[in-house]
């Protein structure tokens, strides 16, 4: 049985004679005995309505909810206070004459404009209404319906039941195929309807309007750490947050109340749409995109878990950055794009200069999906030094990539790529892999290394199959568990979910070393740190920079030491570029460093010569050392612990 019988059918009734809508109202709503004023001309009501027969009065079952008022005026108000409030009417009765105002032909004129989905039913017992001309008059011809009295008190019953229930059919129907079935929002097949009818507007009025193109920020991470189930909770706040963002902003896009709604979509996955139609200046658009990124970036619980999620955003604008609906969504879509590509959590309104970026971006990934296959990925390899003995006690493995037609690309640009498109779990076994047997053949050579270091992003964490890779992986190159660090960011232990626990404790039992990278940009609970198997804690490089000068960072940098000093962790400070942030640190007694201070990543070739150095040096004087920045790599250079 579906839910539409169970449901009231909203009717409006329009009749100049108070005693007939009496009759209405005791036919549809079952409201009880007919008032008294009517009583006494109840027979001829009937004979007027219903014939001769004057059968006996029923209720209709499923109940109406019955609006009567007495003129074509009274009717069109009561439709449009309806639709403001969201609430329209199934099915409208309407008298064909109620002087001494307009007649229910005029209403239904005026009603069609305000409502296009409401059935219309025009009784009268004058011949000389055409049904036929109505149709023409006010179409569309199947939702205009002519009742000829008198008439039996079964048809205005069965033809209200019946209208209110294919009405209420037709509801379900277009809600299926045009609106989002998880937000409740219009879907994309609905939105692009909505843009054309307001692009057409638009150019007609000669206005403005802008599409602003949402698009929330590493929502797939929310996905693979937390399940779908949170991220379908994410997305319906995000609506939620989105209609309030639109609500509130009325003054500025003055939408028409019936389609209020309608300018808000959801693409599809975590992509949404907002429709401004009639603005003014470009400072009305960046002050509602401001409003999205505060209500969206509020902080939200969800099964436990403190999220923040922000969006980015791109806004085109109708006609200066386009006079179709195709341009102006691509458009958008590739301001959005550089709004996340500038930092995300922004909004940027697109400019020409995007479509080559775009272009550029599209280049990109093309040749980097081909990029193993050619051989143009190449590892280079930090040292890590130990402050205590002023021995080399690792190597970070740090992925370059060289195209032939692209040059070098910078890591900032393709790493992100790859995260985006996928691509990072088949170069990050690369990387993986390549590291692993590096380490080997030194190690075969007789080099000393304590540590081959390689970062995991958190779309490989995620894997379920993760710990079986990097097992397969050390089995395949020879190298020993304890000489594998792997370097995770504390983005992906911020969820602190069962699976990241269980993920972290299976690698342990690899017996490889793990490593929390950017240490105290993340938002992990320090309380929850205890319950990881870490063995070493690296302070970003954001903390380093300006040590010797601000004080917040000298004390985030102090506070990070003792911290991991108490829990019996190892701290590794990178991006040590100064004597100066060199000698804070070893004053606080900081584990180890790594920067250019030290060296610059170096390709294989040149880091083996490094150790090879290193391990030549005379051991009697631990540290300091002397500092050096080459490039190309002189070994001559290299410095003397001595």
């Amino acid at each position: 049985m579906s839910n539409r019988t169970k449901e009231p059918i909203r009717v409006l009734v329009a009749d100049d004679d108070p005693a007939i809508l009496d009759v209405y109202r005791h036919i549809l709503s079952g409201g009880g005995a007919v008032t008294s004023s009517a009583a006494s001309t109840l027979q001829d009501l009937r004979t007027k309505l219903f014939g001769s027969g004057s059968p006996r009065l029923a209720t209709a079952q499923p109940p109406c909810d019955l609006t009567c008022v007495g003129s074509a005026e009274a009717a069109v108000a009561a439709v449009r206070s309806t639709l403001d409030k969201a609430q329209p009417f199934t099915v409208i009765f309407l008298d064909m004459r109620m002087p001494p105002g307009p007649d229910g032909a005029w209403a239904a004129a005026q009603i069609r404009t305000l409502d296009s989905h409401a059935d219309i039913v025009i009784t009268t017992a004058y011949s000389d209404v055409d049904p036929r001309k109505l149709s023409d008059r006010i179409p569309p011809a199947d939702k205009l319906f002519y009742l000829e009295k008198p008439f039996h008190p079964h048809e205005v019953r069965q033809l209200a039941v019946a209208i209110g229930g294919k009405a209420q059919a037709e509801a379900e129907i277009r809600q299926l195929a045009c609106f989002d079935s998880l937000t409740g929002l219009p879907n994309r097949a609905f939105f692009r309807t909505r843009l054309h009818q307001a692009i057409e507007l638009a150019k007609h009025h000669a206005r403005q309007l802008a599409v602003l193109f949402i698009d929330l920020d590493h929502f797939k991470r929310i996905n693979d750490t937390l399940g779908h189930g949170i991220g379908d909770q994410v997305l319906q706040t995000t609506a939620e947050r989105l209609t309030y963002s639109v609500r509130s902003c009325d003054a500025v896009t003055r939408p028409l109340p019936s389609d209020h709604l309608h300018d808000l979509a959801r693409l599809g996955g975590d992509e949404f749409t907002v429709l401004l139609a009639d603005i003014g200046k470009g400072e009305e658009v960046a002050a509602v995109a401001a409003r999205i990124l505060d209500n969206l970036a509020e902080p939200l619980c969800l099964a436990g878990h403190n999220l923040i999620v922000t969006p980015s955003i791109g806004i085109a604008v109708f006609p200066d950055d386009g006079e179709d609906m195709e341009t102006l969504l691509k458009n958008a879509d590739m301001a959005m794009y550089s709004a996340k590509s500038t930092g995300r959590n922004a909004f940027l309104f697109f400019s020409e200069s995007m479509n080559e970026g775009a272009l550029k971006r599209l280049s990109m990934e093309n040749h980097l999906r081909q990029a193993i296959e050619r051989d143009e990925l190449r590892l280079h390899y930090q040292p890590q030094l130990n402050l205590l003995t002023g021995e080399i006690c690792g190597m970070e493995a740090l992925l370059r990539w060289e195209n032939a037609e692209l040059g070098s690309v910078s890591p900032t640009e393709f790493i992100p790529l790859a995260e985006d498109c996928s691509l990072i779990l088949p170069i990050g076994e690369w990387v993986l892999r390549t590291a692993c047997q590096q380490a080997k053949t030194w190690l075969d050579a007789g080099l000393t290394l304590a540590r081959m270091a390689v970062n995991v992003s958190v779309l490989q964490f995620v894997q379920a199959d993760f710990p079986c890779l990097v097992a397969r992986v050390l089995e395949e190159t020879g190298l020993e568990p304890h000489c594998l660090e792997l370097e995770i960011t504390e983005t992906a232990l911020v969820t602190n979910s069962e699976n990241t626990i269980d993920t972290l404790w299976q690698l342990k039992a690899l017996g490889v070393k793990l490593a929390v990278d950017d240490f105290g940009t993340g938002y992990s609970s320090l309380s929850r740190l205890k319950d990881f198997p870490i063995d070493r804690l690296k302070i970003d490089r954001s903390f380093i920079q300006k040590l010797t000068s601000n004080p917040c960072d000298k004390a985030i940098a102090t506070a990070i030491i003792a911290m991991a000093d108490s829990m019996n962790l190892k701290v590794i400070a990178e991006g040590v570029e100064t004597e100066g942030q060199l000698d804070f640190l070893r004053t606080k007694r900081c584990d180890e460093i790594q920067g250019y201070f030290l060296s610059r990543p170096l390709p294989s070739d040149q880091a083996e010569d490094f150790l090879r150095k290193m391990m030549s040096a005379d051991p009697g004087t631990p540290f300091p050392i002397t500092a050096w920045n080459l490039d190309p790599f002189d070994a001559s250079a290299l410095p003397v612990l001595s």
